[in-house]
């Protein structure tokens, strides 16, 4: 219960902050709205194999939602500096408060928000003609929840690595560019040399992003979608006892 009651007020905490600046959300809505506005129309007349007649929006978007997680949760690492920073961190260690409840609450409140600009995007998408089987969509967003806590939680490692905002950037930058563009989010993989196709075999988030086209067309059964899962939840479990170790440390 104590674990639950501190990640509670923590997760309060860190909401009030978030909305004491709001503009931070729509900015994070603006990038993927503008590549679904003005990137995604490209697509309606490029043959893509392995798609059939499938429409580009179904193509697309399901690999945007991923592109949020690394750009969006993927820099929320930024957000413990200024902690650090007030000496925040310093302080909690006379607090008997739960380590691993206190770094949940604030990665709780980035996953939220994350999906929160998800829903917003696929709202968009469906006035502009996207079409999603719901089964899939659920359970696409729970692969989203999961790979969002993974992705903050890596961040936030960083974070508590560099304590400064330059050399955090450019690790984000160096490590989140090629993760995308091997990953088949702005297109399939199925375009590409075979040599980039294999080498791209060994990037995780490409499996999820197929997993996530497979799930908005309602195939439950396809294989990536057991690869996605079982890819993410063994980052999440490294990652996250990574930037607990990384916590104990800073407030031992």
């Amino acid at each position: 219960m104590s674990f639950l009651r501190h990640t509670q007020l923590m997760f309060q905490r860190s909401v009030r902050r978030a909305l004491r600046e709001p503009a931070w959300i729509m900015i994070g809505m603006f990038q993927p709205i503008l590549y679904l506005l003005l990137f995604a129309p490209l697509l309606d007349n490029l043959a893509l194999p392995g798609y059939g007649d499938t429409t580009s929006l179904n193509i697309f978007v399901p690999g945007l939602l991923v592109m949020i997680a690394l750009f969006g949760l993927g820099f929320s690492g930024f957000g413990i500096l200024d902690d650090l920073r007030n000496g925040v961190l310093e302080r909690f260690h006379v607090t008997p408060a739960n380590r691993l409840a206190l770094l949940m609450g604030m990665i709780l409140n980035d996953v939220i928000l994350f999906l929160i600009q998800c829903g917003g995007l696929v709202l968009v998408a469906t006035l502009m003609g996207f079409r999603a089987n719901l089964a899939g969509l659920i359970v696409l967003f729970g692969l989203l929840a999961v790979l969002g806590l993974m992705v903050a939680a890596f961040s936030y490692a960083l974070g508590l690595i560099f304590r400064d905002e330059s050399p955090l950037a450019a690790t984000l930058n160096t490590l989140t560019l090629p993760l995308l563009l091997l990953s088949g989010v702005l297109l399939p993989l199925s375009l590409a040399p075979d040599l980039l196709q294999t080498i791209a075999e060994f990037n995780p988030f490409l499996h999820i992003v197929e997993a996530a086209r497979a799930l908005i067309h309602g195939d439950m059964t396809h294989n990536s979608i057991v690869l996605a899962f079982s890819a993410v939840l063994v980052m999440l479990v490294i990652t996250m006892q990574w930037v607990v170790s990384l916590f104990h440390r800073m407030t031992a």
